[in-house]
């Protein structure tokens, strides 16, 4: 059977041809049409003619089309998959991380959390209740995938519009247990049964187990943690290797290996000094960095490593302008094409993480916050997992509910008071002197986007 499949935001060359590749390995999805949508019109046509010579060569029983319409793109779509930004990224972060601190918040990063993640959520939500309200419309029955950040903020507030539509919010964030803790526990990642939950990029593994024996590894995991992070490299040495070979694609391949060949490592694993404090007071691992966690906590500014925080986003940012996106037929990377395959009929699994409303999933926080849980995926049907949450680190998930829900009023009763208000909840914010100036000065620099909150 052939499915639609729409990629909104496929002009970005990373994502579209990534997905594509994915698609293409995934036996369940074979014969499906696929539709490019952008804003961009070199850009998508780029990734089409790209698309389509690797068609041609490989053979493969798929067609594809390129699209500057949404509507007509979202016509009988069986799948949506959504990665977009608004406006110049890079600018728009920078000022997101900047601003504020000259008002005196001291957030470690600026793109999920705290102030920073609060402007972001204010640009790029409104764009995607847009592309909901299309899909409610057109393709309501459509299983909508999220991959734009502030995923938490974002999946909430179109989940308070739209609540029955299918949306779901992916990361890769969980990906990155796979990397390590094989390492870390000296056998493969195949061997455990692992379990995570909390707000995206806020989230903590809970339990672990060996699945051959039966045993627990959370007690190994807290003893063999800390040493290998102290030995592990960083990403100031990360990019200390960018700057000595100029070689981005050698330099993310040796990442993702752990195996960067430099003598002495400069410094832990940097965005892990935060990491190993939750993970030494409150006994549960991270699944994601300190630049991520940073931005909810208040205290987190004392505990990060600064540096090795900006020499990731140099690194992040140079690697996007080099980098050259291909098509890839060696295994699948996203995660959502695993769900697809299982909700059109595929073996039933468990997915690690998916962003979905609550509905009792993580008690002691409210049904309408999105979370981040596990989930077995079957035919049609996608159901959270319960997971219990200790009080310690629940008490830091819940501090987030008045900020996400003033969040989602700001954007959807179109008020600056909200958003002055969900500052002044945030714990980040350590002071109220000039949060009306702040909110002022970012709805002016951040014109157009930000307009409709004057």
């Amino acid at each position: 059977m052939s499915y639609k499949i729409t990629l909104i935001g496929a002009g970005s060359a990373q994502f579209g041809m990534g997905m594509v590749g994915d698609i293409f390995l995934t036996p369940a999805l074979e014969g499906s049409h696929i539709t490019l949508l952008d804003i961009n019109k070199e850009a998508v046509n780029y990734v089409y003619e790209k698309t389509i010579s690797h068609i041609e060569a490989k053979k493969l029983n798929f067609t594809v089309e390129a699209t500057l319409d949404r509507k007509a793109a979202l016509k009988n779509a069986d799948f949506v998959i959504i990665s977009i930004e608004v406006g110049n990224r890079f600018a728009l972060w920078d000022m997101d991380w900047g601003l504020p601190q000259q008002y005196g918040i001291a957030q470690v990063y600026g793109e999920n959390g705290g102030a920073g993640g609060l402007f972001h959520a204010l640009r790029i939500t409104p764009p995607i209740l847009d592309i909901c309200e299309d899909i409610s419309q057109i393709c309501p029955q459509a299983w909508v995938f999220n991959y734009s950040n502030p995923m938490s903020r974002i999946c909430t507030t179109v989940k308070r519009k739209y609540p029955d539509l299918n949306f779901v919010g992916m990361c890769h964030e969980i990906g990155s247990l796979e990397r390590y803790l094989p390492k870390i526990l000296n056998t493969s990642f195949e061997d455990l049964e692992l379990k995570a939950a909390g707000l995206n990029h806020f989230s903590v593994l809970l339990e672990a187990s060996y699945k051959e024996s039966g045993q627990d590894a959370y007690d190994d995991i807290r003893k063999l943690a800390p040493a290998y992070f102290e030995q592990a490299i960083g990403y100031s040495d990360l990019w200390e290797y960018y700057l000595k070979t100029g070689n981005i694609e050698d330099t993310e391949k040796y990442f993702y290996q752990m195996k960067l060949p430099i003598e002495k490592p400069s410094r832990c694993w940097s965005d892990r000094t935060l990491f190993k404090e939750i993970l030494e007071k409150f006994g549960y691992l991270p699944i994601t960095v300190d630049s991520h966690m940073g931005e909810y906590i208040g205290w987190a500014h004392d505990k990060v490593d600064h540096k090795g925080i900006l020499d990731f986003y140099d690194f992040y940012r140079k690697a996007l302008d080099s980098l050259k996106p291909k098509i890839h037929d060696d295994r699948r990377h996203e995660r959502c094409v695993f769900i697809m395959e299982a909700l059109v009929g595929g073996a039933e699994y468990v997915e690690g993480a998916v962003n979905i409303r609550n509905e009792g999933n993580i008690a002691n926080l409210p049904d309408w916050l999105v979370v981040e849980v596990p989930a077995t995926i079957s035919q049609n049907k996608i159901e959270a997992v319960h997971v219990d949450m200790p009080a310690s680190f629940g008490g830091l998930l819940s501090n987030q509910i008045g900020i996400h829900d003033l969040n989602a009023k700001a954007i959807l009763e179109q008020s600056k008071e909200a958003v002055i208000q969900a500052l002044l909840v945030d714990p980040v914010t350590i002071n109220n002197k000039n949060i009306p100036d702040l909110v002022d000065v970012m709805i002016e620099r951040q014109s157009p986007w930000l307009d409709y909150l004057k």
